[in-house]
């Protein structure tokens, strides 16, 4: 195998522990959590497997350099200094994304300006001709990172953000992002051993999710392409190497997964997504108001969805989440619940107490995974058994 290097995959925040473990489980060495971030050492095949692999990772960093700068100019050198051609051709194209923490430096796209001329500068004057800048498909996409006054210039390997899977065809108004639905089910404990149920499923995301994890089926095989494919070092061999020894880790799962959704359009595009997903066997999507069900049988069931926020949506909240708790209490013994929710206010409205609290971001809302546990008969009953 190949020598080992460090890379830093970036998360979602509150997802750092989850990740750790998911690298950990593939096995990451020196694996050491930040925020919203996990650093880790491994070779180049683990590169591709971390890609195709990781659940809760929105991107795959390779860190290249690291520097003091205090000025732009500073940047603009210590960047010119690099050797370039390592990773690209003078005839290639790139891409650069900045992000910035520091006093020094305010403005990321001055940044990402400022070390685009540089890479340029250099090719043009070392061999006469000049990348082209390619924001949607460049050859080499280049990550700049400044915290304070260091400076991190990084490959990223992954494109594209890793919560495009690839078997999305179609979504409705708020779709959730795949990394967050594959993290909230992974908190929330399941491990597909029992039916799970999403009764406001939208376009299916969260059943596509627990899907693949009850079956361990890699979450991003359906991706059309990567940034490493495009690198000058790719190992088409050793890349399909990786994706058959991860596809032999798949399990058989004998149990349900069940969606509901009261708009007949969302229904259709869940069902799409999960024919997309080639997930079919695993998930049924029904045309169904969750308000006017009840649980089938009485096997423990599993339940994890994302209800509105009214953030796009325009319902009485209040009425809403008194509806979800009624529904819990009334029609769904032996079930444990989870949703995530924005709308601290609405949650009070639930009129059941949570057993679990935990805070999380959705997009830039400050959110609450929340756990209900609903007992089969009462709870006392369960107690005295």
């Amino acid at each position: 195998m190949g020598e080992n290097f460090e890379m830093v995959a970036k998360t979602l925040f509150g997802f750092e522990d989850l990740l750790e473990k998911e690298l950990t489980q593939l096995g990451a060495q020196h694996v050491k959590k930040g925020v919203r971030s996990v650093s880790f050492l491994g070779d180049k095949g683990f590169m591709y497997k971390a890609n195709l692999g990781l659940r809760t990772a929105i991107k795959i960093l390779k860190p290249i350099k690291s520097f003091t700068v205090n000025s732009e100019q500073e940047l603009y050198n210590k960047m010119y200094a690099m050797n370039w051609s390592d990773y690209l051709k003078p005839t290639g194209t790139l891409a650069i994304d900045a992000t910035i923490h520091s006093d020094l430096f305010t403005h990321s796209l001055f940044i990402a300006q400022k070390s685009k001329d540089a890479i340029v500068d250099k090719f043009r004057d070392t061999t006469g001709q000049r990348p082209n800048v390619d924001l949607k498909f460049p050859d080499l996409k280049v990550n700049v990172r400044i915290d304070r006054n260091q400076c991190t210039i990084s490959l990223d390997s992954s494109g594209d953000s890793l919560h495009k899977r690839g078997y999305k065809l179609a979504t409705n108004i708020a779709p959730i992002n795949e990394v967050l639905a594959a993290g909230l089910i992974m908190m929330s404990g399941w491990d597909g051993q029992s039916d799970f149920m999403d009764p406001m499923c939208g376009s299916g995301t969260m059943l596509i999710e627990a899907a693949m994890i009850a079956c361990n089926i890699p979450p991003n095989l359906m991706r059309k392409e990567f940034a490493f494919e495009r690198w000058e070092d790719w190992d088409v061999d050793l890349f399909e190497k990786i994706e058959a020894s991860l596809l032999n880790k798949t399990r058989d799962f004998h149990y349900n997964i069940i969606g509901y959704d009261k708009a007949p359009s969302a229904v259709k595009k869940a069902q799409e997504n999960v024919k997309n997903a080639q997930l079919e066997d695993f998930i049924t999507v029904k045309h169904e108001d969750f308000f006017k069900t009840q649980k089938g049988g009485e096997n423990k069931l599993h339940m994890v969805f994302n209800p509105p926020y009214g953030e796009r949506l325009n319902i009485d909240l209040q009425e809403f989440y008194k509806s979800i708790g009624d529904t819990l209490k009334q029609n769904y013994p032996n079930t444990d619940s989870w949703f995530i929710t924005s709308n601290m206010e609405a949650l009070k409205h639930v009129g059941l107490r949570p057993s679990r609290k935990i805070q999380l971001f959705n997009a830039k809302l400050d959110s609450r995974l929340v756990k209900y546990e609903i007992y089969a008969g009462s709870k006392k009953g369960k107690y005295m058994k």
